[in-house]
């Protein structure tokens, strides 16, 4: 489960969207729980789960803040280091098969610094 977990927050970063500046609430273990039901797809699935939109849709929503962001961007790039088997086409190709726009290229080398 906590594998389960840290491979989820691969996926938030695709959803760091632009927001107004405010205090960042949203913390790893959110990122990670909303992105868990999407770890299948991200390792060899054919299909995206619909709980994995869910997630994404929901977690774009939260991340309202540049700190959120931020915050998201790091949490995940930290879950992409730690765990092996992730197809990084797949996470970035994932927003969109979500019907969610992101306006910067997904990468687990992505400048966390200037995500606003």
């Amino acid at each position: 489960m906590a594998m389960l977990m840290k491979v989820a927050c691969v996926v938030l970063v695709f959803m760091v969207v632009v927001a107004p500046h405010e205090v960042g609430a949203l913390t790893c273990g959110q990122i990670q729980a909303g992105l868990a039901p999407c770890l299948g797809y991200l390792r060899g699935g054919n299909v995206v789960p619909p709980k994995c939109c869910d997630g994404i849709r929901a977690l774009n929503s939260e991340a309202k803040t540049t700190a959120d962001r931020q915050a998201a961007c790091r949490c995940l790039q930290s879950a992409a280091k730690s765990i092996s088997g992730i197809n990084l086409g797949k996470a970035a190709g994932l927003p969109g098969r979500c019907g969610v726009n992101i306006p910067y290229k997904i990468s687990p080398s992505t400048d966390c610094s200037k995500v606003k």
